[in-house]
């Protein structure tokens, strides 16, 4: 045990073995300490690096106790087969809790009516506030801590609102929760929580647009992470008065120092301690020890960060389709709106041969990843689609195509199916459409009618705001029918101009992509 934790969990890691409880070595310390040990337990303070891991001739297992792993190695440690556990469910109620706090902090000025009586003042005029009761909440995010926020609102006597497009009715339902989209909860929402985690989906995902959608009289609560709310967005929303108040307990850059939000009375903010109570340290200290124990009596551990590794030649077989199969489901989810409550995965040919779990685990991360706090990984990847409802359906048939091996990904009645041809992932269908994808780069991919000058005045657009056109495909179901085209773009496309394309006459539907390497599941 190389930081401190709380005495509960020292217990369940001495039933488990001989545990010495160390604290602010060096890494050449540890180095020179780890070999004759089977795990490693840490909090935050300690850094488990590659050469710590090398050393480790018997771990077995690394755990932090808590949720983030940036101080562990973790590539590292699944090179040499070390699993790395941790304890995301352990500061849920903390998290939850604090975001009610916050809501009370922000609906009455709380900390701003604090500060103005220890300077001497009584000005009760300033800070008037707004009852809770009666008012709509909106959740964005109904994952671990939103659904218990939502919880405490329904005792708070608020109607709750959500949007997380991968949870599904029933479970929404279990949380008395109106699913709705986005653009809908913003509409209708008193006040407003935040609860996904960051990724490059969700980064600002709520901006000045979303922002402008809000009522004036509206408070927006964020401690899930930095980055996910627009800060310049929000302080121009705040300072102009089109937004009543914020709340955030996290920010773009910690330790937050002279971020200008502060300058502004109808802000408040905490210093990233939502998961702080004496009760959450607890709880995550002996939710990491289970873990270790369990990863050293044999057993399969609910909360692994990393995969177990397979047979070297089957993961080198396997590496390349997981990647397209997460390609595919990450193009789905940007390609496609909808509720997501079952995916279907159809293996032809060769690999339906071979043990498909890695890809299955891969689908199921590029599908859910934006929108949970879990790392999505072959060990907890089934467990947290059905946490969430998400029904999986596996097929294998033999090769009846054109491909020796098939991927195809059903969801909500669209389907993309993709190979993998010497060695380079392939889209080849999406709906009813024959495509030749590599599924890497920025992509504009519309459905529009079927008529001259469409591709014409969609290249001037392009043109005229110098974004370069790299490749372009396009099918079609008949002569003057439907159509779809992809563009493969060298430059990013900003939202003017993506505005421009989709009032081209005949365009149903515009989708600007961005897809990137998928990284092993």
């Amino acid at each position: 045990m190389a930081d401190a934790l709380a005495e509960d969990g020292l217990e369940r890691l001495r039933r488990a073995g001989e545990v010495t409880v160390v604290s602010r070595l060096q890494e050449a310390e540890l180095i020179q300490r780890i070999p004759e040990f089977d795990a490693l337990v840490v909090r935050s303070e300690t850094r488990v690096t590659a050469p710590i891991l090398e050393a480790g001739r018997r771990l077995r297992v690394v755990g932090r106790a808590g949720v983030g792993v940036d101080n562990i190695d973790v590539p590292a440690a699944t090179r040499k087969g070390i699993l790395v556990v941790n304890a995301p469910r352990g500061n849920i109620v903390a998290a939850a809790e604090h975001t009610i706090a916050l809501l009370f902090a922000v609906a009455r000025w709380v900390s701003q009516a604090d500060a103005s009586v220890r300077r001497g003042e009584w000005t009760k005029s300033k800070f008037l506030g707004t009852e809770i009761r009666g008012k709509t909440l909106g959740v964005v995010g109904l994952g671990n801590v939103g659904s218990e926020v939502a919880k405490r609102a329904h005792g708070l006597e608020m109607e709750v609102v959500a949007y997380d497009p991968v949870v599904s009715m029933e479970r929404a339902e279990l949380f008395n929760v109106e699913l709705v989209p986005l653009n809908e909860l913003l509409e209708r929402s008193d006040f407003v929580t935040i609860h996904v985690p960051l990724v490059e989906g969700n980064r600002n995902l709520i901006g000045a647009p979303e922002l402008a959608l809000m009522k004036a009289t509206a408070r927006l609560v964020n401690t899930s992470r930095g980055g996910i709310v627009d800060e310049d967005a929000l302080y121009e929303a705040l300072e102009s008065g089109h937004l009543s108040g914020a709340a955030s307990d996290v920010f773009a850059s910690e330790p937050a120092g002279t971020n200008r939000l502060f300058t502004l009375p109808n802000f408040v903010a905490t210093p990233h301690i939502a998961a702080s109570t004496m009760e959450a340290q607890v709880s995550v200290a002996f939710d990491v020890a289970e873990e270790v124990a369990a990863v050293l009596a044999g057993d399969l551990p609910r909360y692994a960060v990393n995969a177990p590794s397979l047979p070297p030649e089957e993961l080198a077989y396997l590496r390349p389709f997981a990647g397209l199969t997460e390609r595919l489901a990450t193009l789905y989810t940007q390609l496609f709106s909808g509720r997501v409550s079952a995916i279907e995965l159809d293996f032809e040919g060769e690999l339906a041969e071979h043990d498909v779990n890695l890809l299955v685990a891969a689908a199921i991360k590029g599908v859910l990843q934006p929108f949970t706090e879990d790392r999505i990984n072959q060990v907890n990847a089934r467990l947290i689609a059905s946490g969430r409802g998400v029904k999986l359906v596996e097929r294998r048939s033999p090769a009846h195509g054109s491909y020796a091996s098939l991927v195809t990904l059903r969801i909500d009645g669209h389907e993309i199916a993709g190979t993998v041809l010497m060695g380079e992932p392939r889209a080849v269908r999406i709906d009813a459409f024959r495509v030749d994808l590599v599924p890497d780069g920025r992509f504009l991919v519309s459905r529009h009618e079927d008529r001259p000058g469409v591709v014409g005045r969609f290249g001037t657009i392009l043109g005229e705001h110098d974004v370069n056109i790299a490749s372009m495909q396009v099918g079609r179901d008949g002569p003057r029918g439907n159509a779809m085209m992809i563009l493969a773009v060298d430059d990013p496309v900003e939202a003017d101009v993506l505005a421009r394309l989709r009032e081209v006459d005949g365009m149903s539907d515009l989708r600007y992509v961005e897809l990137r390497g998928g990284s092993d599941s």
